[in-house]
């Protein structure tokens, strides 16, 4: 098999990029100039849904009406995309009256979305369009339009979607930015929709999820012997050991930079206590603290362990930053 040979310009690829950069930037710049009280209303009738946002979209409209769908559901939206030809056949039973639908569609008159529109006008479904055909089937049929035309492909034949998907991607990203400004979304309910991500394991993990807890935490009374208190130490491999008296509360900590001070002040340690050699009053972490907080208050005091403590001030766990960093807070 042979192929033929292609000659290729690399001045013309890089003046099509920038072509292409300019083209869908005044795309997206078009939007901002049109927008105008249908989009407030659109969002409006998505805040008073009792049900689903179902998008719908076919071809490349339905590829960006599934990034759109994410990204709502992600966002404190209920959204979920159903596929137009599917719908026609047995899928609109998906679609409740309590649901709005969102259809995008560049013309308007995709033979598959304008097929069901009809049934979802009887069932009573609000439906809001995204399209750049303002006198198309789909706009008569919504309730809101919301117009997505462009000047012009990036395409150099001015055929394939691109400027137009890119203008129905913002389109939706903007209903979702509005949407999760009116619902008062937050980080932490961001978080609760990402668990799995970075900000979820910051914003839901918290210190008595990664702490050392039980035997594993090194301690000592007042009146352990330095050569015990070093063995405890090292049996832990913490780095550091609390002081606690008998009822757990923590009277101070030893760490390796404790004996390193000591060592280089010439210090004869052999006879010491642990009360004679520990810090006093050290700083610890609440065990319903976030984690995150734990690693701030680690890199604000410049200490690689922290002491975590119940509601009374008991000793309870104790972490550092190899803990945190095998949770993969830090």
């Amino acid at each position: 098999m042979s192929f033929d040979v292609v000659h290729f310009d690399a001045a013309q690829a890089l003046a099509l990029a920038r072509k292409t950069f300019e083209i869908e930037a005044a795309a997206v710049l078009g939007l901002a100039s049109r927008v105008g009280p249908e989009f407030a209303q659109a969002v409006q009738i998505m805040l008073n849904c009792r049900g689903r946002v179902v998008v719908m979209g076919m071809g490349k409209s339905g590829h960006i009406g599934r990034k759109i769908a994410a990204t709502l559901a992600s966002t404190g939206t209920p959204a979920m995309f159903v596929h137009p030809g599917e719908a026609s056949h047995g899928d609109l039973g998906m679609i409740k009256s309590v649901d709005v639908v969102l259809a995008i569609s560049n013309s308007g008159e995709s033979a598959e979305l304008t097929a069901i529109l009809p049934v979802l006008s009887r069932q009573g479904v609000p439906l809001v369009a995204i399209t750049g055909g303002a006198q198309s089937a789909l706009a008569r049929h919504a309730r809101v339009t919301l117009d997505s035309s462009v000047a012009q492909e990036a395409c150099p034949l001015n055929l394939a979607p691109t400027a137009s998907t890119t203008a129905q991607l913002a389109l939706g990203d903007a209903l979702a930015v509005a949407l999760l400004d009116a619902r008062g979304f937050k980080e932490e309910d961001f978080a609760r929709s990402h668990p799995g991500g970075a900000l979820g394991r910051k914003l839901l993990t918290h210190v008595g999820d990664v702490m050392r807890s039980g035997d594993d935490v090194p301690q000592v009374g007042p009146d352990t012997s330095f050569s015990d208190l070093m063995r405890e130490m090292s049996d832990k491999g913490l780095g550091a050991s609390a002081v606690v008296d008998a009822d757990r509360r923590i009277l101070g900590i030893f760490t390796d930079g404790d004996l390193r001070r000591l060592v280089e002040k010439g210090v004869d340690l052999r006879g010491s206590k642990a009360s004679e050699v520990m810090h006093a009053r050290p700083r610890t972490v609440l065990v319903t603290a976030l984690a995150v907080e734990a690693v701030a208050l680690m890199e604000q005091c410049q200490i690689t362990s922290v002491l975590v403590v119940d509601e009374a001030g008991h000793l309870c766990g104790a972490l550092n930053t190899n803990d945190l960093m095998r949770a993969k807070v830090i």
